[in-house]
């Protein structure tokens, strides 16, 4: 069987089409070396027969020309708009372009502001086509310039609908990868801040952002982001998930070793730290990278209250992790092998409620725990009219119901109740599903060797923590290694005036974050009083 997925596994190998695949010769082909009805010839062909691409015939002052533009794409009123007044103006009817030079010199003169390129080869035209450009080809010219006039169309700046805060920034990144950028560039005014461009995708072409810091980012960690990026051979990516996939450390785990977040201040922040954010166009979801654990605890809300109040609210963070993960496995453990270590008036109590019940607590557990997950799902996928309506009356119902009919108990309600609601405290949708595949887990464990194979399982759980890496960093840094000056900002939020340096465990290039300096101190009152 193994010689048969190894044979299989090469056979598929072969055929995979590298990621910075050359296109075909007829592509490659310059424009110099070819007519000009031979290079209209050649972009209809690669087309095919789309019904969105145009090719319209032109005059350029005196020279013909044709302009090729997927009409689907592009914004069509203020294409013909500017053309109309550019291309073919009465002011411009005495020029005739006759060199690259002359059409450079007209491209700059007309459409300076537009971002106009020159290109030469059929393949160049091919992509900036794509990607939402008008290609203008003019006879005896061996060059096209090529003008955007993207379909800038898309979903405005709304609320965060994941990541909601009660104080603080209401925007939320978007599809659009430009206005990503800008949402960034308007919090970090600093000329070091810097994006990467790449196409990642055979077919789909994606467009991806490496977005960091110069001088504060550790460079080493930025090339081995760079390296992973162009190493991905992938036919399609639509998703940033595409991304984290195929660029984190090999290791099967269910926990995330890329933080995804669709707060403009959150990547500012991470920004700032030394991390790298990496920007998928058509998503509005970023990821940061390195990431470790205490990431996933960690709010941009704790920033926006006072730090007493956030360092409590941190710490419950860390309690409902406990209790979202521990809770249904050690009610089973106990009900099962260890009844003693309740009291005896709590333990005759949940007996009592469990008489009748025809199931052992294991399956109890398990009734409760996938019905919640069914409603869960259901809630998520219904239309938004009704679906938090159906989630909330079928668990009361459905609970009731089942613990009237003698199926569960009540105690059993409330055990998955207050579980399910710790799992909804993570800041991070992806971190709490991996919490709650973690405690299916434990269930199993625990209807098997009782609270001794929970502690077994915790043991493994925090010993493949620890060999987890993301992007070289420890996951459980700065906890294991324990960093005691990155410490004040983990467990507990110290005051931002307390926080001089930028995370160690980064590694960043300029480690301090700003200068030492203490709490104001209220003004001295003047020994002669307010009168004086």
């Amino acid at each position: 069987m193994n010689k048969f997925l190894k044979k299989l596994m090469n056979i598929n190998s072969k055929k995979q089409i590298p990621s910075n695949s050359t296109p075909s010769k007829a592509q490659e082909i310059e424009m110099k070396n070819i007519s000009f009805e031979t290079i209209k010839d050649e972009i209809k062909k690669i087309f095919g027969h789309t019904a969105d691409l145009k090719a319209d015939d032109i005059l350029v002052g005196k020279s013909e020309a044709i302009i090729f533009y997927l009409d689907t794409v592009i914004n069509t009123d203020f294409l013909k708009d500017m053309l109309g007044q550019t291309l073919e103006s009465p002011v411009e009817q005495d020029i005739r372009i006759t060199s690259v030079d002359e059409l450079q010199a007209f491209g700059k003169k007309s459409f300076g502001v537009s971002g106009y390129k020159l290109i030469h080869t059929i393949s160049e035209m091919t992509e900036t086509i794509l990607e939402g450009r008008i290609a203008v080809i003019i006879k005896g010219v061996p060059a096209a310039l090529t003008i955007s006039f993207i379909n800038s169309e898309g979903r405005t700046v709304s609320e965060p609908t994941t990541q909601t805060v009660v104080r603080g920034p209401k925007d939320a990144f978007v599809e659009d990868i430009s206005t990503n950028i800008n949402l960034i560039r308007k919090r970090i005014k600093n000329h070091n801040l810097q994006f990467e461009k790449f196409k990642v995708g055979n077919e789909t072409r994606t467009s991806v952002y490496i977005g960091s810091i110069k001088g504060i980012v550790n460079e080493k960690i930025l090339e081995e982001v760079r390296k992973r990026i162009k190493d991905i051979n992938i036919s399609a990516v639509f998703e940033s998930a595409n991304i984290e996939e195929l660029i984190q450390d090999k290791s099967a785990t269910v926990f995330p070793l890329a933080l995804n977040t669709e707060r403009p201040d959150s990547v500012s922040s991470a920004l700032l730290d030394g991390k790298i954010a990496i920007i998928t166009d058509g998503t509005p979801f970023i990821l940061l990278v390195p990431a470790v654990l205490t990431d996933f605890f960690i709010s941009s809300e704790d920033n926006y209250q006072n730090y007493f109040m956030s360092s409590f609210i941190r710490m419950i963070r860390y309690l409902s992790f406990m209790i979202g993960l521990l809770m249904p496995s050690a009610y089973v453990g106990v009900l099962t092998f260890h009844p003693e270590l309740l009291p005896t008036t709590l333990l005759l109590s949940v007996i009592a409620q469990r008489e009748g019940v025809p199931f052992p607590a294991v399956i109890e557990v398990f009734i409760m725990e996938i019905t919640f997950e069914i409603l869960r799902e259901a809630g998520v996928r219904m239309p938004r009219a009704v679906g938090q309506t159906v989630s909330i009356v079928g668990a009361l119902v459905i609970g009731q119901a089942a613990a009237e009919a003698g199926i569960i108990s009540n105690i059993m309600v409330i055990i998955v109740a207050i579980t399910a609601i710790a799992n909804f405290v993570f800041p991070n949708y992806s971190f709490a599903n991996a919490s709650r595949l973690i405690r299916f887990v434990l269930i199993i464990v625990a209807s098997i060797l009782g609270l001794y194979g929970v502690l077994l399982v915790l043991i493994f759980m925090v010993a493949h923590l620890s060999s987890l890496r993301s992007f070289g960093v420890p996951y459980l840094a700065p906890v294991a290694p324990f960093i005691v000056e990155d410490q004040k900002d983990i467990f507990i939020r110290t005051p931002i005036w307390f926080q001089n340096k930028r995370p160690a465990y980064l590694s960043p290039t300029t480690l301090d974050k700003q200068k030492p300096q203490g709490s104001p101190s209220p003004p001295k009152q003047s020994k002669g009083g307010s009168g004086d």
